[in-house]
């Protein structure tokens, strides 16, 4: 038998972002695009955490935790949302069919990236964080929709178990969500999440205690840069700038691609709200995109051996503190704005 969602697949700049907008398209937002999930969702961050290394790098991390994108942008348009996670595989894949076969309802899961055989090889490494859509099922397949992903795809009954267990780091555990039913959102509901959602960014980036998150941490990871040659060795510390890379390029969208979505964000947020200083403002986090992307392309340079010098290093901190400085400066503004617009 074969049974589908009757559903839309949309592609997507980044997972979580592509997720939301699709489940909450298919619940009765028909506003919802990409770069309002993510602005809504309070999306743009950046973090470096003390201590702790992901493939033998530092931890860094250029958006707010996964799963939060989803939770925050139900949470500030009140619709409700059902998520669970599982202690057995096959409690996780009775759940799952429940809600295609007898609710006819897509969902989206958290997975692991590194056993997705659609992935292509050079893309697949141990990070359980992606999100993909199961809209449906035929004998031991089931349809599945990956944001990243140019056209839907599929996944055997095995390798969608294999993702949803992948053991680690963030490990999913079955992870499932979904909006809890239909709904209509209107013009002024959006307006108010619009609001809320970058009044909540802007705490995230300016008003964390401590200096290793928001605006602060890209300046403590630019003043560590500095450091890296004579403490870590130049072999080290090259590795150390390509996780900076992968994490910034290749996890999602990273720091360039998050930024210029928040960019289209306030463009979009200026069709409900009318403040011409969002237009403004949004040209500022273009501008930060293009150094985040300046910085990895000089980052490349010195892990593959390119550039070695000191001022190849002091040159990417550089990039680094002005990102943090235009990115101050914007979120300082948007702060100001909020409630007044």
């Amino acid at each position: 038998m074969c049974m589908k969602v009757e559903f839309t697949h949309i592609q997507s700049a980044h997972c979580e972002n592509g997720v939301t907008t699709n489940l909450l398209k298919q619940a009765g937002v028909h506003q919802m695009t990409e770069p309002l999930a993510f602005g809504i969702g309070s999306g743009l961050f950046y973090i470096q955490i003390p201590f702790l290394k992901i493939n033998n790098g530092p931890a860094i991390a250029f958006r707010n935790m996964p799963g939060a994108i989803f939770k925050r942008t139900c949470q500030e348009l009140n619709i409700p949302v059902i998520r669970k996670k599982f202690s057995s595989p096959q409690k996780a894949q009775a759940f799952l069919e429940e809600q295609l076969l007898t609710y006819r309802r897509a969902v989206g899961c958290q997975v692991g990236v590194y056993y997705l055989p659609y992935f292509p090889k050079e893309y697949r490494f141990h990070f359980n964080a992606h999100n993909i859509i199961v809209y449906g099922k035929e004998a031991d397949t089931y349809f599945v929709s990956d944001p990243v992903m140019e056209t839907v795809t599929t996944l055997s009954a095995y390798d969608l178990q294999r993702v949803r267990f992948a053991k680690g780091a963030l490990a999913p555990k079955g992870q499932i969500y979904f909006p809890k039913g239909n709904v209509v959102i209107s013009s002024e509901q959006m307006k108010k999440a619009i609001k809320k959602g970058i009044k909540k960014n802007a705490f995230y980036m300016l008003k964390l205690p401590g200096n290793i998150a928001g605006v602060r941490g890209i300046k403590r990871t630019a003043n560590q840069i500095k450091t890296w040659k004579d403490t870590l060795g130049l072999h080290t510390a090259g590795l150390y700038l390509a996780q900076l890379v992968r994490m910034q390029e290749e996890i999602g969208t990273g720091g360039g691609g998050f930024r210029f979505i928040y960019a289209a964000f306030l463009q979009e947020a200026h069709a409900y709200l009318k403040n011409d200083s969002l237009l403004s403002i949004s040209e500022s986090f273009t501008q930060s995109g293009d150094i985040w992307r300046k910085a990895a392309a000089h980052a490349a340079g010195i892990y593959k051996g390119r550039l070695s010098a000191q001022a190849d290093f002091n040159l990417m901190a550089d990039y680094l503190h002005q990102i943090s400085e235009i990115e101050k400066e914007a979120f300082t503004a948007l702060s100001k704005l909020n409630p007044s617009f």
